[in-house]
């Protein structure tokens, strides 16, 4: 028997979650010859998974804890347009984790995470090629994404941003630009400079997931939708979960990868560490021309990616439930800061609005490996990179699943920590 209470590779084990990440763990499992179940609250990409940008951005993921982010946030008490927005509102819980947050936004904090991303940010496209190459029917597009600042001034700190990757670990190829030199129609006249991030790629977000769903099931697992998981035990060396309703399943190993839920299931298994809903929002517009590809605006914290024909937009970072309805307020937000950087975009004509409850942690790291529970793993954490680095992420828990033994790039996002 290993340390994890698993003896050999397990025959089966459930998933709890169906967004990529979930997914993409039950995908790899079977790849190691485990049978798998995926169970989820709602239905395939129901969280975060659906309406993000679709960014596949090694170079853009980073922990979100960070100086700049720490004086957004304070701003945002005051200002509901801030791109980082905290209600008034009276939530113990929340309060705690902001407080841990703001713990962890310093610039020596910073460094030590980015150089924990480092290993997975130089491996998480290929496990998009392994996916298209086992089946999977959804493609990455490569694309540069372009950064555009409305003022020069604004530059040095994305510049500056990159130098701190770089000095972490990590290769960017980075280019400086005139906004004509960028070639994307939708720049407005008021854009001044460029920054284009090269080697970077993009999805349509949902296709990708259910395409990912599609694939598990034609591999024999089964997704389970509308059952709520409210705990998990272990009993004659099984793993048993159980929903509000009373149903039970039970398989030999578990992974726990509800996203902004996670922490509900995770705090009995002994995960410490609380995952908070970190709200973001999208929207799609028609366009005048084509987009060539992703566009970021930093200033505003607005990401925008071409989408069915159009484009789609995308911004904000609220901490709120993860039920809470929409809030009209927050698209009219990011409206109101991309509108005089783009051109030829029908802002009057949106649609597909959208609000999804991102799963992020006080320290900026996921969440990812074994919890107190023998066989139980846990898996989320992400934050707004559960897109580039959820099918990395399966692929590494699920070797460690089927060894017993932690991949090094897993190591720092013990769950236990």
């Amino acid at each position: 028997m290993r340390a994890d209470g698993i003896e050999g590779v397990p025959g089966n084990a459930v998933v709890v979650g169906a967004g990529v990440v979930g997914l993409s763990t039950a995908w790899f499992l079977q790849e190691h010859g485990v049978e798998v179940t995926v169970l989820d609250r709602a239905d395939v990409a129901a969280g975060a998974s659906w309406g993000n940008a679709g960014y596949l951005s090694p170079g853009l993921s980073v922990p979100l804890p960070e100086p700049g982010v720490l004086r957004y946030g304070l701003r945002s008490l005051l200002d509901r347009n801030a791109p980082l927005y905290v209600p008034a509102t009276v939530n113990p819980g929340l309060w705690s984790f902001l407080a841990t947050f703001a713990r962890h936004c310093t610039t020596r904090a910073w460094e030590r995470s980015m150089r924990s991303f480092v290993p997975m940010n130089s491996e998480c496209l290929e496990a998009f090629d392994m996916l298209e190459a086992g089946g999977v029917r959804a493609t990455s597009t490569r694309a540069p994404i372009t950064a555009a600042f409305e003022k020069a001034e604004q530059l040095p700190a994305l510049r500056h941003e990159f130098d701190l990757i770089r000095r972490a670990g990590q290769e960017l190829d980075v280019t400086e630009m005139t906004p004509a030199q960028a070639g994307v129609p939708q720049l407005s006249s008021q854009i001044e400079a460029v920054l284009r991030l090269e080697n970077q790629r993009y999805v349509d977000p949902g296709e990708f997931v259910r395409a990912l769903a599609a694939s598990v099931t034609e591999r024999g697992g089964e997704i389970r939708t509308g059952f709520t998981a409210e705990g998990i035990d272990r009993s004659a060396g099984r793993v048993i979960v159980r929903s509000s309703t009373g149903e039970r399943v039970s398989a030999e190993a578990a992974v726990v990868s509800a996203g902004a839920w996670l922490s509900r299931l995770a705090k009995p298994l002994g995960v410490r560490t609380r995952v908070q809903a970190g709200r973001g929002y999208s929207f799609t517009v028609p366009t005048e021309h084509p987009v060539p590809g992703p566009i970021y605006l930093p200033a505003v914290r607005v990401a925008c990616t071409p989408y069915q024909g159009g484009l789609r937009v995308a911004g904000t970072m609220e901490f709120r439930s993860a039920d809470a309805a929409l809030d009209r307020d927050r698209i009219e937000a990011i409206v109101r800061s991309a509108r005089p950087l783009l051109d030829g975009v029908s802002w009057q004509d949106r649609h597909d609005e959208w609000v999804g409850p991102r799963p992020v942690t006080p320290d900026g790291l996921p969440l990812i490996g074994a919890s107190n529970t023998p066989g139980v793993f846990i898996a989320g954490g992400h934050g707004m990179w559960g897109l580039t680095l959820g099918p990395l992420t399966g692929h590494l828990l699920a070797e460690q699943i089927g060894s017993g033994k932690p991949p090094a790039a897993l190591r720092p996002f013990d769950p236990l920590r």
